[in-house]
């Protein structure tokens, strides 16, 4: 049975929601499943725009069907080539064989990479930056965004009704619950957090391209943006493009520390907790802990865009960094994070060198400054130590006030 909602007089979210994935991207856990979206304008003319995931196929097709109610579905916007937006791609072409593609130049070959359908070329309208299609009452502006996250991006504008349709860029982990549109829900509290983990692990690293959209879509006036993941938003458009500036420009939202900390034993864990209760008693506010063994790094580096300082604590181990840590640091590095004050903490019972192995790596952040009295013990905190971890403490809150 069809699951459709009305967004405008002329527009209809089609898309549906997978509960039971476990892993997006088989690397991102989302506990609250992920909705895959998909939307249909009635017109003179009918437009489909973007498809779903194969898992939801059914949902999708049977939402499709009940909009057009035995119309002819005439035009098919791609925006994003990544297979949970373009599975169903050939589904649509099987039932509506007369409809027509429309699409840049790169969405065309990777058409022909992913599907093996034979589609006359007169059937493909090819856009460039800038170009226009005119459906009746609405006219759609297409334009590109490259690398957000993937080269053939673009997004489309109504320029009728002022709508974004923005493929990946302003989405969210997260199925919808039955609300479509992001005011109709405690956003702040119960979904920025995933748009957050969202953006920065999918897209972070892509930071310059998303602020050459953002300076675009500061051109059009914007009555509701259409993502292809989570919640449609209608009000309060403005905050949530001043996070996209914030997440893309590196800017942190918070003047707070991020302590991320790994250890075997504890011993790694208790500095780790000393200097947090340090903090606070120097009245620092929202401190946040995680040991990377037991969280997913893809929380972390959410917060690490999060937070203006970081804190990394690490044992040695097998005369390296321990193993989760070194692999959460290479995350952050690939995810291209800047404009952070790091400091580092390294424990070692025999042979600490965990501390010069994790500066190497942070030192590939740009524009990072790295405390430069960071902690070395060995084993457990000593009295001698303890001191020192209070001075690091008094010189991150001094870097917090900017002294």
């Amino acid at each position: 049975m069809y699951n459709v909602k009305k967004l405008t007089k002329d527009l209809y979210w089609v898309g549906a929601n997978d509960r039971r994935i476990a892993l997006f991207e088989s690397v991102y856990p989302v506990p609250t499943g992920v909705s895959y979206n998909s939307y249909l304008l009635l017109d003179e003319k009918t437009v489909l725009l973007d498809t779903v995931d194969k898992s939801v196929n059914h949902q999708f097709m049977e939402n499709v069907e009940h909009v057009l109610a035995g119309k002819p579905l005439d035009y098919l916007v791609i925006n994003h080539m990544e297979p949970d937006h373009c599975a169903e791609i050939p589904t649509i072409i099987a039932k509506y064989p007369n409809i027509k593609i429309v699409c840049n130049l790169k969405i065309q070959t990777m058409i022909k990479q992913f599907f093996d359908f034979e589609m006359p070329e007169d059937r493909y309208i090819i856009v460039k930056e800038g170009d226009t299609l005119n459906t009746g009452k609405h006219t759609l502006t297409f334009v590109f965004a490259p690398m957000v996250h993937w080269p053939e991006v673009m997004v489309t504008y109504d320029t009728t009704d002022k709508i974004l349709f923005s493929a990946d860029a302003f989405g969210a982990f997260g199925a919808i619950d039955g609300n479509i549109f992001a005011d109709e829900v405690d956003y702040d509290l119960r979904y920025m957090d995933e748009a957050r983990r969202y953006y920065t692990n999918i897209v972070g690293k892509y930071g310059p391209q998303v602020q050459a959209l953002l300076k675009k879509a500061a051109g059009l006036e914007i009555n509701m943006i259409c993502p292809l993941h989570g919640y449609v938003w209608r009000k309060d458009i403005a905050k949530f493009i001043e996070k996209y500036d914030k997440w893309s420009s590196y800017t942190p939202e918070i003047n707070s520390v991020l302590i991320a900390y790994a250890s075997v034993y504890g011993g790694t864990q208790n500095a780790a907790e000393i200097l947090a209760g340090k903090l606070s008693e120097l009245e620092v506010k929202d401190i946040k802990m995680y040991d990377v063994s037991t969280v997913h790094p893809s929380y972390i580096v959410a917060d690490a865009f999060k937070y203006s300082h970081i804190v990394f604590a690490s044992t040695t181990y097998n005369n390296g960094i321990f193993v989760n840590m070194e692999n959460l640091l290479h995350d952050i590095v690939a995810h291209n994070l800047q404009n952070r004050k790091i400091a580092i903490i390294e424990n070692g019972s025999w042979a600490p060198v965990a501390g010069k192995l994790m500066k190497s790596l942070v030192e590939q952040l740009k524009n990072t400054e790295i405390f430069e009295s960071n902690l070395c013990f060995k084993s457990a905190l000593k009295a001698d130590k303890y001191t020192e971890l209070e001075n690091l403490a008094t010189e991150i809150v001094k870097s917090m006030k900017g002294e």
